[in-house]
C-alpha cells in the first residue's frame, strides 16, 4: 500500500497555506478560494474549507531519509516549536527501528517527520522539504475500528504484523516492509507528543491504485474501488 494524496479541512486555510508554503517551503500544486494542494515527496496533501465544521484537526507523518533525523531536526527547530512529551522533543521506536519528531500546525495538526533507519534511503544532499520521500501515516478515526479493517481487509489493507485489530490502541494498516500506514482507531486515544484525543472528521485518502478511503461529514465511512460505484459503510 502506497499513499497518493490526502484531503483534510481545515478552518485557517490562509494560515496554513502561508505555514505550508512560505514557512516550511512545499511546492504549491494548484489552488482555488476554498483549498490548496501540495507536492509532499511522491503524494500530494490538500487543506480545504468546503464543508468544514468545528475545528478539525488529524495526525499524520511524512518519512525522511534514513540519514536525515538530526539535520531534520534542527531544520524544523528554525522554523517551528518542537513538541515535548516526558522532556524529550524526539522519540526513538528502538522496535521499528525509527526516530521521530512532531509539531503544530496552524490548525492544530500533528504532523510528525520520521526517519525509518532499515527502511527508507538516504540522501546526501541538504535536508529540505525537498527531502521528504513520501506520505508515512496518517490517522483514520472511525467508531468500530474491527469492521472497518474487516472493509480494509477486501481492499488488500490489512495490519502491519498480521495482529488482531484493537478498540483501545493503534492499529497500523500497511506493510512494515513500506513504512506507509493507515493508523486505525478509535475516538478518545491520546497522540503521543500532543495533548490531542484521536477524534473523527472528514478526510479522504486516495492510494497509489486509486481506491479511496472516505470519512463524510455524517461519520460515514465509505471505500470508493477505482472508478467503481463506492462501497458505503455507515459509522454513523
Amino acid at each position: 500500500m502506497e499513499i497518493k494524496s490526502i484531503v483534510l479541512q481545515t478552518k485557517s486555510l490562509m494560515q496554513m497555506k502561508k505555514f505550508y508554503i512560505d514557512t516550511l517551503g512545499f511546492s504549491l500544486v494548484n489552488e482555488d478560494k476554498n483549498s490548496f494542494r501540495i507536492a509532499v515527496g511522491t503524494g500530494e496533501f490538500e487543506f480545504t474549507t468546503k464543508n468544514v465544521e468545528n475545528n478539525p484537526y488529524y495526525h499524520f507523518a511524512f518519512n525522511i531519509p534514513a540519514n536525515k533525523f538530526y539535520e531534520a531536526k534542527s531544520w524544523v527547530k528554525e522554523r517551528v516549536d518542537l513538541l515535548v512529551e516526558d522532556g524529550l522533543d524526539e522519540a526513538n521506536f528502538a522496535h521499528l527501528p525509527a526516530r521521530a519528531l512532531y509539531f503544530y500546525d496552524p490548525s492544530g495538526n500533528i504532523v510528525e517527520f520520521i526517519s525509518r533507519y532499515e527502511i527508507s534511503e538516504e540522501s546526501i544532499e541538504p535536508f529540505s522539504v525537498k527531502s521528504i520521500l513520501n506520505i508515512s501515516e496518517i490517522g483514520l478515526i472511525v467508531e468500530d475500528t474491527i469492521s472497518v479493517s474487516e472493509k480494509l481487509n477486501e481492499i488488500g489493507v490489512i495490519e502491519r504484523d498480521n495482529s488482531t485489530i484493537s478498540r483501545q490502541y493503534l492499529n497500523f494498516m500497511g506493510e512494515r516492509r513500506n513504512g506507509i500506514f493507515i493508523i486505525l482507531a478509535q475516538p478518545g486515544r491520546r497522540w503521543i507528543f500532543s495533548d490531542k484525543t484521536s477524534a473523527i472528521y472528514p478526510l479522504e485518502i486516495t492510494l497509489k491504485n486509486n481506491n479511496k478511503i472516505i470519512i463524510k461529514s455524517n461519520n460515514e465511512f465509505q471505500i470508493n474501488r477505482n472508478e467503481h460505484k463506492g462501497e458505503v459503510f455507515s459509522e454513523t
